[in-house]
Order: structure tokens, then C-alpha cells, then sequence
């Protein structure tokens, strides 16, 4: 495995060292590790997200409040209170992860989707062009943005754009949002505004429902057998900190007025960790003995794809990006964190461990 050069490291911290940064969606688990990366750089962050939605989150138990130089509560369909919070931040980088995120329940409420994931995108962007301190932006959406063909190898940020079930859709829906107010807007001058789409993330502090490890989880919990809906489908897996690794990358490069950035990105692991959802499960057992698993009867109640791949050779050949972990310690780690939450360990300082580990 090869570790984070310390002179890269050391590079971000110079790019983000009293940075004024702006993230929505810091509540949610993704938002969460990243606050927390950003702190570690020595960032100023301000967040702005609703509400942190259930008990426990990683929020609250890694007490990512503590770090940020702002705590806005809100949503990204108020126009006027999210601008109302940028301008105040007045952020030099808006980090935008605000989002409905999950497939099922775009089905069950598809107008939600549609208007947190395209509405949303365009409340993020119109309070940029009010602010004048702005000088990057990074829209993070989803691989699930891509017209999926099923096909075995990995989609090129060039490829077609697309979606069957509403999440997806969605989130193509904000590809071409930014893709437009890029074009524009802020065509001759103005923030550099790039989109991330990463692959399927995993990692301790994750309590979503209709997730593959927060349900496994609650499943030991409780005794009971997992049910898997589809167990043969591959999704291209990864620990939370790579791809938020390969967004601050990106944003470092968009800061210094690198306007060649200002596109789509891929953030996705290599070819090795594309595995199934029973592969995955297998991994965690070798750390949860307890473990099981059994296959949903309604594994068909939802479409979703059963392949999907990302190629991520621009971010490896033009930022330097690579994996840091292989998928087996991605999974050794978010066993290990969620087994330090049960055991009531301070939430807060195993979680900053684990992000030293992977940047040391």
C-alpha cells in the first residue's frame, strides 16, 4: 500500500490553511469526514445542511460542530437562506454535497429528489454569482450519473449522461446544471466550477437506511439475518477519505486558478475493488463473525444497476489522485470504527486516528 506523500500532504495543508470554505451537506456522512479532513488542513469552514436526521450520526458522535467556524441549519431549496449564509461565510471555496442521495427513496418521493438535487444546484450556483469572494466551486454528484449500459468497462467523464430511477436522473440533472452556469455565467472570468462523481463509499459513522453497511449493522444489532436484494451486483467500492482525498485535490488546483480543472471529474477505485455486494459482505465478516446474510425476497421492488464502473485515469494522470487504501483496509477501518462507536469510545479522536493513518 503506498501512503500519502508527506509532501503532498503538506502542499494541501498550504492550499487550505485559512481558507474560508463553504460546504453544504456537512450533517451527512460524507459532509461529516469532510469537515473534519478540512479542519485537519486548517481550513475555516462553515457549514450548511438541515438538520442531522436520526440517533446516533457521525455528526453528533465525532462532534464535527466543534471545528467549524459556522453551523448554519437550512436547506439548499431555501434560496434565501443559503444565501443569505454564503454571503456571510463570504468562502473563497463552496464545496457542495448537499443531497438527496438514496435510490429507494427516490422512488418513494421523486419530487423531494428532483427538487434537493436540481433546485438545490441551482440555489448553490445563484448564491456563487452573488458572492464575490468565491473564487472555486466543486458540485459533487454520483457514478450513478452516467447513462448506464451495463457494459464491463469503466465510463469516462466524456460519457453519455443519463438515469433511470429519479436519484440518478437527478443527479445528471445537476451535471448539466453546472455544466451550464459554467458555460454562462462564469465563462469569462468569475469562480471555476468543477462536478465530482464518485463511486459507492464506505467508512465508519454511515447511519443511512438503504445502505449496504449502516443496514448490516443494525441487522447485528438486532440479531437478525441482513436481507440483500442483490448480492451479484458490483459497485465500485472505496473508503469515504478517497474520493473526498481526490475533491481536495481538485479544489487545491481550482483555487490557484487553474481554469483546465474546471470540468467533470471521476473519483472511483481501481478495477480490483469493483465487486459484488456478497463480496463485499464476505470481506466484513472476516471482522464481524457475526455477520449474516440472506437474500430479499423483493430484491426487484427497486430498479438498480447491477454493473457499474468508474475510469478515473484523468484524476490519476492529471492530479495525482490514487487509492491509498485497498478495499480490505477500507473494510478493516469501518469495522474498526463502528466496533469503537458500540465499545462508546470518544467518537471524536478515533475518527481523527483514522484519517492521520491515511495521511500518513
Amino acid at each position: 500500500m503506498e501512503a500519502v506523500g508527506v509532501n503532498e500532504m503538506d502542499a494541501l495543508a498550504h492550499a487550505f490553511h485559512g481558507r474560508r470554505v463553504f460546504v453544504t451537506g456537512h450533517t451527512g456522512f460524507k459532509g461529516a469526514w469532510l469537515c473534519l479532513f478540512l479542519a485537519r488542513l486548517g481550513a475555516r469552514v462553515t457549514g450548511y445542511a438541515l438538520a442531522p436526521s436520526g440517533t446516533p450520526t457521525m455528526f453528533g458522535l465525532a462532534r464535527v460542530g466543534e471545528t467549524l467556524e459556522r453551523h448554519h441549519i437550512g436547506d439548499v431549496r431555501d434560496q434565501a437562506s443559503l444565501s443569505a449564509a454564503m454571503t456571510q461565510a463570504a468562502p473563497e471555496l463552496v464545496l457542495h454535497l448537499a443531497a438527496q442521495a438514496l435510490v429507494r427513496h427516490s422512488y418513494a418521493d421523486p419530487v423531494a429528489t428532483w427538487s434537493t438535487n436540481v433546485m438545490g444546484t441551482v440555489h448553490v450556483l445563484e448564491a456563487l454569482r452573488a458572492c464575490p469572494s468565491a473564487r472555486a466551486a466543486l458540485v459533487v454528484t454520483t457514478d450513478k450519473c452516467y447513462d448506464n449500459q451495463h457494459w464491463p468497462w469503466g465510463y469516462r467523464e466524456n460519457d453519455r449522461l443519463g438515469g433511470h430511477d429519479p436519484y440518478s436522473a437527478s443527479k445528471a440533472g445537476a451535471e448539466l446544471v453546472a455544466h451550464s452556469y459554467r458555460s454562462s455565467f462564469f465563462a469569462d472570468g468569475g469562480p471555476l466550477i468543477a462536478t465530482a462523481r464518485a463511486g459507492n463509499v464506505i467508512g465508519g459513522g454511515d447511519w443511512s437506511a438503504d445502505r449496504l453497511i449502516p443496514d448490516a449493522v443494525r441487522a447485528m444489532q438486532q440479531g437478525s439475518a441482513l436481507p440483500v436484494r442483490s448480492p451479484n451486483a458490483t459497485r465500485p467500492w472505496q473508503h469515504v477519505l478517497e474520493p473526498l482525498h481526490g475533491y481536495l485535490l481538485l479544489a487545491a488546483r481550482l483555487l490557484a486558478g487553474d481554469a483546465a480543472c474546471a470540468g467533470p471529474w471521476n473519483f472511483g477505485p481501481d478495477a480490483a475493488d469493483n465487486l459484488s455486494v456478497a463480496t463485499l459482505l464476505n470481506g466484513l465478516q472476516s471482522h464481524w463473525p457475526q455477520l449474516q446474510w440472506r437474500l430479499d425476497g423483493e430484491q426487484h421492488a427497486a430498479r438498480e444497476a447491477a454493473l457499474l464502473y468508474l475510469d478515473s485515469s484523468k484524476a490519476r494522470h492529471e492530479l495525482g489522485w490514487q487509492v491509498r487504501w485497498p478495499l480490505a483496509t477500507g473494510i478493516e477501518q469501518t469495522a474498526a470504527w463502528y466496533a469503537a462507536a458500540h465499545d462508546c469510545a470518544d467518537m471524536r479522536a478515533f475518527t481523527e486516528q483514522q484519517l492521520e493513518h491515511f495521511c500518513a
